[in-house]
């Protein structure tokens, strides 16, 4: 799967995303690579729970390596810049 049909399956399938920043980075944006790292930014608790039941369930065969991050926590270490970042929904709509 390419990025683009990874994001769309990723944001088709966890209805939870929308209450969140979701990213794909690393070597998966080229085109190769091993595993597909998401960042996820945003809220703890009940929502993130639910959130990682339905990531569970849209990797079950994809190589997933997700990081999970407060918004303070991304704010304070400019992950995404630093890693650069794209959201899902960018990566999701270039396959239009």
């Amino acid at each position: 799967m390419t990025a683009s049909e990874i994001a769309v399956h990723l944001l088709g399938t966890c209805t939870s995303l929308e209450y969140f920043d979701a990213y794909m980075f690393g070597s998966t944006l080229n085109g190769f690579g091993q595993d597909i790292d998401i960042l996820i930014v945003g809220p703890g608790g009940d929502l993130l729970a639910q959130l990682k039941k339905e990531m569970q369930c849209a990797g079950q065969n994809l190589p997933l390596h997700i990081l999970y991050m407060q918004p303070s926590e991304e704010c304070h270490s400019q992950f995404v810049v630093r890693e650069k970042c794209i959201p899902l929904a960018q990566l999701a709509s270039s396959t239009s």
